[in-house]
């Protein structure tokens, strides 16, 4: 693989192993991505995007629009794809994941996309995000705690919140001004997954995702809030070891068809 500024591997990753993308949450750092290794194994090789202004990138100018993002991720995977590989992306990182998945529709290479913690596109952003996002302090540290994911000495600390909050603020106006575009549906098949006790997703801001794959699409619950994965991350890499393999996946439901129209 060639050497790219947008990508962070570890050192265990297989060669000739699948490749499994992925994006991180609003503020999240791309690195927390590179422990699930070990739970795929030779199976995958795990590659965790980082943007410019994130992590080893932080002299570099942060891009400021969802778009700019994905035009970016997706020329870097372009330019490096080499074997079959999925696009994962939590929350956050799932839009991003699903607008560079639209990028790179023509590639072969190509297999499956994985969109978790996330609405379909077509409503975003939600009025609860578009609120947070206006949100300054004390306020938007709370706000934020709907999600879940922010440690209780951030929430309690300001001097820290100053230090850290800075990105997932950037993060959330992101996706604040987000605009969903109509357009062709993808190609390659897409699997949700999503904690059954999220507070942020429903199953009728799920619906809508089925109207963005022609390849099909499955739906699959964890345990667990937003970050079902904190600490316990076998949901996920259980269900990516499948789809590489390309077994049935733990606990798959039936495909999501269904059309939900929102009041």
């Amino acid at each position: 693989m060639t050497s790219s500024p947008w990508f962070l591997r570890g050192e265990a990753g297989p060669r000739q192993a699948a490749r499994v993308y992925c994006f991180p949450h609003a503020g999240g750092n791309p690195r927390a991505f590179l422990g699930w290794q070990k739970d795929l194994g030779d199976d995958a090789e795990v590659v965790a995007v980082c943007p410019p202004g994130r992590g080893p990138r932080y002299r570099e100018a942060a891009l400021a629009t969802v778009p700019e993002l994905a035009d970016g991720a997706a020329a870097a995977i372009a330019a490096t794809a080499d074997r079959p590989f999925v696009l994962f992306g939590h929350s956050f990182g799932a839009v991003l994941a699903f607008e560079v998945a639209r990028r790179l529709g023509g590639l072969p290479d190509f297999r499956h996309l994985i969109a978790s913690g996330c609405s379909a596109p077509a409503l975003l952003p939600t009025r609860r995000v578009v609120e947070t996002a206006r949100l300054e302090g004390r306020e938007f540290t709370e706000a934020v705690g709907f999600f879940g994911g922010l440690p209780p000495e951030i929430v309690a600390d300001e001097a820290l919140q100053e230090l850290l909050l800075p990105h997932l603020r950037s993060d959330f106006r992101m996706v604040a001004e987000y605009a969903y575009r109509p357009a062709p549906p993808l190609d390659v098949p897409v699997t949700l997954i999503n904690g059954s006790d999220d507070p942020h997703v429903t199953e009728a801001g799920l619906a809508p995702w089925g109207r963005e794959c022609a390849g099909g699409l499955a739906q699959h619950w964890a345990d667990g809030g937003h970050f079902y994965f904190d600490g316990s991350p076998g949901a996920v890499t259980d269900l990516l070891r499948s789809l590489v393999r390309g077994t049935p996946a733990p606990g798959a439901n039936a495909p999501v068809d269904e059309h939900v129209e929102l009041i």
